[in-house]
């Protein structure tokens, strides 16, 4: 997913496009679902993001204009254009997703004989790394943030709010969405402690 306006960035260059550890977000996030099993990657972009779909389709990958309505329903739109079953969805502000992460979705997901699945962390986890998250939501009991990674069953896009089930992780890399420039500083400055860089 990637053609939302975001406008808490405030910058010229389209936020999927903007560079952690020297990539864009946008490569970041494709090189990490090229390791996995997924057999199809299609960029979601909008007339919003007219530069991440020259980018994406520089780096090879099929790319789908949706609308630019919103997260959800250019999600709605992009399943139901390409008839879609089983969706793995990742918004491309996650610049330290891993395949390991990507795995145990997609295990969760097919045991679990639901239609869709979220990957959430608990709210502790964002404070750790100096984020904030920007939706809580209660799960049986547990505020828990959604990470930007679900898995929905195309077939039943159409039934309203569908069944689903939960990942919970606690790994404070994979769970850094980058919304705003506070949250870009800090996934630069978290890379390049896992680079070790000397500058930090």
């Amino acid at each position: 997913m990637a053609g939302g306006r975001a406008t808490r960035m405030g910058t010229k260059v389209e936020k999927p496009l903007l560079e952690v550890s020297g990539k864009s977000m946008l490569q970041l996030v494709i090189e990490v679902l090229k390791r996995t099993k997924v057999d199809r990657i299609v960029v979601a972009s909008s007339t919003n993001t007219p530069a991440t779909s020259i980018e994406a389709r520089r780096m090879g990958v099929e790319v789908l204009v949706t609308p630019g309505d919103g997260f959800e329903e250019d999600m709605r739109f992009a399943i139901r254009q390409l008839s879609l079953a089983d969706v793995l969805v990742v918004s491309a502000d996650l610049p330290f997703i891993t395949a390991d992460i990507v795995e145990r979705a997609v295990q969760k997901y097919r045991s679990s004989g639901k239609p869709a699945l979220a990957v959430m962390a608990k709210p502790e986890v964002y404070e750790k790394i100096g984020s904030k998250p920007q939706y809580l939501f209660n799960v049986d009991g547990q505020d828990l943030v959604p990470v930007g990674i679900n898995i929905i069953d195309g077939k039943c896009i159409g039934q309203g709010e569908l069944d689903q089930t939960i990942l919970v992780i606690d790994s404070g890399d994979v769970i850094l969405n980058v919304n705003t420039l506070m949250e870009l500083d800090l996934a630069r400055k978290k890379s390049s402690e896992m680079r070790g860089d000397c500058a930090g």
